[in-house]
């Protein structure tokens, strides 16, 4: 039950002053949580400022500068009223010891404006100052006001993110009285922390964000805003260890098998495992040697050879008579994975088997019935085909590939198809240490760090599309050589169709231009489609692959060894680093090539200047959450850290490592956190919206 004191800032947004049912669904689109959900006062409270009006700039009519925000003390003088029914504004004029303005209203209400503006009287206005022909002007002023009132005008106004058809005026007559709402809560922060960093209690941190005092107030570093930013940090880290602790009561099985089958796996491979592989392998054989759940995820960059230690986790579990899952985000990726285990598994002697969405009905229920009855021991197939109506005989083991993709609730979810069933998440996206707490905060976590023996370094160069003619020709040289290229160009969901049209012209061109056919696939084509452009190009019917970023994440073609991304620009890094990552993955040198529409802004200079120096993906992920904050790291969209709406990486990194341990501290000393602490720290799940973690403690 949510405790009765949050009721006030559960109410919805419409209980509000000015929120109607129709303005009230606008709201929701901008602060809740959910895109289909009512939003409630506190989904507002906790969408906050983005920058501030300073209105106490007060330079006189003749200093006020093009462009500034000012407030000015005027003696309003003559209205100057358009004809009725004309288009023309309705100005009226105001002067101070220093000059003469004009207030200009377009389809002015005059009743309104002869009462706001009485010829003769003072009156403090603030609003913009344009100059038009030499003369000041301010069209629309922000706020007019007597001079008895002048104390009601904000001298610090915060500047809300909007939305169509919601106005700067409502959002902040409705923030004001959701503010009034906010109740006495119990405080659940550790109070020596608390006093150490000097943070003011909850309410009065929201009044200090909500109504600033100085333009400071909304630095990120300010104690309010650090103080609600621990405040989100703690209840998503809290809600982390309550999952984990959660998934280890569920109790797990201590796996401890002759290692027989791992051994076969790596009898089988042409080549020798790197350090990090053998130092994760050995981990993952730790965890799952104890009678806990294994919850681990991997972090492998491209081509670190995540697939087999992924392999060896599954031979060391099967090989006790449990059956292991592999699961895959797309189809192709899926197809991939068995096609690289298939033989190492028939040199083992582990029954393998593909579940797909292209399977005949038929051919699925043979393989489900095989999988029920224990006749396999290890499936691969996408996400979707796991969380309907498999059923195993034993599940043992589950790894998830691509991890961003797959939420805790998922990953709750799927252990329930087994008993005690063991984790192992991969991803091959690098994630700095700080997002790696914000999502996997319930996860330890084993690094891959070098690339398999034989490997050679990409060279990455950029260039400007002026220079697309001569990229062409040398494309053509390469594959009059032998070698294979990937041509890659960018898909903005706002631009789909624009893009699109650009991607077949490309393969137009290029079809054109290099005399032979070259394989084209794009999110809008079907599966069967996508397969056969990839199938020739693999099989080298084709040399080279047009490509939007459907490729990004796991496409396999070790004899691909040029690509080129075009409008690298547009691209984020952690994206370009993912698509470089398609090369370089047999013997021969591979280079990348980033074509460029100049003038380049500071940051996408600074990205394609990164990309050239390094090859290191953890390296090129920390330089890029400091670019840019870490939404899209994740594969959100949004900039800062995903899910979170105060907490911003590139400020509050610290906040959350001390979040962690705090939060572990809790559950170690009040595991069903029963304690005053504990009871204020459930009013802090339910606030931040992680009150699903409150239910594992009654499941528990």
């Amino acid at each position: 039950m949510r405790p009765p004191v949050l009721d006030p800032l559960f109410a919805p947004v419409s209980a509000l002053p000015g929120i109607g049912p129709k303005i009230a669904k606008t709201v929701a689109g901008l602060v809740s949580r959910a895109p289909d959900r009512d939003a409630t006062v506190a989904d507002l409270l906790f969408h906050v400022p983005h920058a501030v009006i300073d209105r106490s700039h007060k330079p006189g009519i003749a200093y006020s500068e093009n462009g500034e925000i000012v407030t000015l003390d005027v003696e309003i003088g003559r209205h100057q009223a358009p004809p009725r029914g004309g288009k023309a504004p309705y100005r009226i004029q105001g002067f101070d010891d220093t000059g003469q303005i004009t207030f200009v209203f377009f389809h002015p209400r005059r009743d309104w404006l002869e009462k706001t503006f009485p010829e003769g009287a003072r009156r403090i206005v603030s609003g913009k100052v344009e100059w038009f022909n030499e003369r000041p002007q301010m069209v629309h002023p922000d706020y007019v006001l007597p001079p008895q009132d002048a104390a009601a005008l904000p001298v610090i106004e915060p500047v809300y993110p909007l939305t169509a058809g919601l106005a700067a005026k409502t959002l902040q007559k409705a923030m004001a009285a959701a503010l009034e709402r906010v109740p006495a809560l119990p405080e659940w922060l550790d109070p020596a922390h608390q006093a150490r960093e000097a943070w003011p209690g909850f309410a009065k941190a929201l009044e200090g964000l909500h109504h600033p005092q100085r333009k400071n107030d909304l630095n990120p570093e300010a104690p309010a805003y650090r103080r609600l930013a621990y405040d989100e940090l703690l209840a998503s880290q809290l809600a982390l260890a309550l999952v984990r602790a959660h998934m280890r009561q569920l109790g797990g099985i201590a796996r401890t098998p002759q290692g027989d089958l791992q051994k076969s796996v790596f009898a089988a491979l042409p080549f020798q495992l790197t350090a990090s592989q053998a130092q994760a392998i050995s981990e993952i054989n730790a965890d799952l040697a104890r009678p806990v759940r294994m919850l681990r995820l991997l972090q492998g960059d491209v081509g670190s050879g995540k697939t087999v230690v992924a392999l060896a986790a599954l031979a060391q579990v099967t090989e006790t008579g449990a059956q292991g899952a592999l699961m895959a985000p797309t189809e192709i990726l899926a197809r991939q994975h068995f096609a690289s285990m298939e033989p190492l598994c028939a040199k083992a002697g582990i029954r393998l088997a593909l579940l797909t969405g292209k399977d005949t009905a038929k051919a699925r229920r043979d393989i489900q019935e095989k999988i029920l009855n224990g006749e396999i021991d290890l499936v691969v197939g996408t996400h979707a085909l796991f969380q309907g109506s498999v059923a195993f005989k034993s599940l043992g083991i589950i790894v998830v590939d691509e991890q961003h993709r797959f939420g805790v609730h998922q990953r709750l979810a799927l252990s329930e198809k087994g008993k005690g069933v063991d984790v192992l998440v991969m991803t091959a996206t690098p994630i700095p240490r700080t997002l790696v707490l914000t999502s996997f905060g319930d996860m330890d976590v084993s690094r891959l760090t070098e690339k398999p023996a034989g490997r050679k370094p990409i060279t990455t160069v950029s260039a400007s599309l002026d220079r697309l003619d001569e990229i062409v020709g040398r494309v053509g040289n390469a594959i009059g050589a032998g070698q294979k290229v990937y041509w890659i160009c960018p898909l903005v969901e706002e631009s789909e169709k624009i893009d699109l049209a650009a991607v077949e012209d490309r393969h137009r061109v290029l079809e054109y231009e290099l005399r032979q056919p070259v394989s084209l696939v794009h999110g809008r084509m079907t599966a069967d489609q996508k397969d056969a452009g990839m199938t020739a190009f693999k099989t080298g019917d084709t040399r080279v692959l047009v490509a939007t970023t459907v490729i990004e994440v796991g496409v396999d073609v070790p004899d691909a060894t040029i690509i080129v991304i075009e409008h690298a620009e547009r691209f984020g890094l952690a994206q370009l680093h993912q698509l470089r990552g398609r090369v370089g993955r047999g013997d021969k040198p591979s280079t990348c090539v980033l074509l460029f529409k100049g003038p380049l802004g500071e940051t996408a200079a600074a990205r394609l200047n990164i990309m050239r120096e390094t090859n290191d993906g953890f390296l090129i992920a920390e330089e890029d959450l400091k670019l840019r904050g870490g939404g899209e790291i994740l594969g959100t969209r949004q900039s800062g850290m995903p899910g979170f709406r105060i907490a911003q990486a590139e400020h509050h990194t610290d906040l959350m490592e001390t979040a962690r341990n705090d939060a572990r501290l809790i559950l170690e000393t009040d595991p069903q956190l029963q304690s005053p602490r504990g009871q204020a720290l459930r009013a802090l799940l339910y606030l931040f919206g992680r009150d699903e973690a409150i239910m594992l403690l009654r499941a528990g």
